[in-house]
């Protein structure tokens, strides 16, 4: 009874989210378009205001970094701790509502609290932060195929993204200079290296470390969330969340109540659908030699070492 009286109160938020966008552009009849995307920026910032300052533990990445695989991970080990229902992923404070042990998890892409307050991350100081990071060459690739195939056109906007009517070749997106591209990642990346020694609680997780060593990786993350898992309930949850596994959830449509999220927009073109390849490196299979030298050489320019991926 607890989960669907949570899917009744997500739905509830999801309708109230879009509503409250709806009356901000009726209030804002006349404006030009970018005013409306700097005062829909300031909304959605605000609501990740709140959502932060209630959370208790951070997880932040910049957008194709491996997030819904960690939260597919995690998600199956509270349930298997919890003994929660089956495919239920956690949002925010979903699993809390649903067992008071279990933190509440703020996922971000920390994309929109910047309009709200400047560039500053104070309001993340006094929080348990979770970076997430992966090669921004990788990151970049998977950008443009979530540009391509599975971007909502409001957001393509609103993130300063190209326009989806012209034409752009993957080479020029990776390397450009718009969102989702290889600079845009590294200077998100930078800006969380100056500020992770003043954060009180910071944790980076590589997403390549993450892959190459699952069940390690995953124990170092709860040790530092302080949640008490067995070595059982972290294999289940590393299998659960394997490569194979994830693309067969999503190509049954096994988390359709977590909305589009886990779902192809085209179930036969593998480049919409959220789990995709999920390779390290994998950036080089789509250039030449020559590319990919062009590629390596801009990212050693722009990024923090670190993150050690030069």
């Amino acid at each position: 009874m607890k989960y669907w009286l949570q899917a009744v109160r997500q739905l509830t938020q999801t309708v109230r989210k879009k509503l409250s966008r709806q009356i901000l552009r009726l209030r804002m009849l006349g404006a030009s378009e970018q005013e409306f995307l700097a005062a829909e920026r300031k909304l959605r910032g605000a609501e990740q205001m709140k959502k932060l300052q209630d959370a208790d533990i951070v997880v932040v990445s910049f957008g194709k970094s491996g997030r819904t695989w960690l939260r597919v991970m995690i998600s199956h080990l509270f349930r298997v701790m919890y003994d929660l229902p089956k495919n239920a992923i956690l949002g925010f404070d979903n699993f809390h509502n649903m067992n008071r042990a279990i933190p509440k998890i703020f996922f971000t892409h920390d994309n929109y609290i910047k309009d709200l307050i400047g560039d500053s991350k104070q309001p993340f100081y006094n929080k348990r932060v979770v970076l997430l990071a992966r090669d921004p060459r990788d990151v970049a690739v998977s950008q443009y195929f979530q540009w391509k195939f599975r971007m909502k056109p409001a957001k393509v906007a609103l993130n300063n993204y190209p326009p989806r009517d012209i034409e752009i070749s993957l080479f020029a997106f990776v390397t450009g200079e718009r969102g989702g591209s290889m600079k845009a990642v590294a200077e998100f990346m930078n800006f969380w290296a100056r500020e992770s020694s003043k954060v009180q609680d910071f944790h980076l997780l590589r997403y390549e470390d993450l892959r190459a060593a699952p069940h390690q990786e995953l124990r170092r993350l709860l040790d530092f969330v302080s949640v008490h898992a067995s070595d059982e309930q972290v294999n289940s949850a590393v299998e659960y969340s394997s490569y194979e596994n994830m693309k067969k959830m999503e190509g049954k449509k096994q988390f359709r109540l977590a909305g589009g999220r886990m779902m192809p927009t085209d179930k036969d073109n593998p480049n919409s659908y959220k789990v995709r390849r999920a390779k390290v490196g994998g950036y080089r299979d789509y250039f030449s030699d020559e590319e990919v030298g062009a590629i390596d050489k801009q990212l050693a320019e722009i990024l923090d070492p670190f993150f050690n991926y030069n």
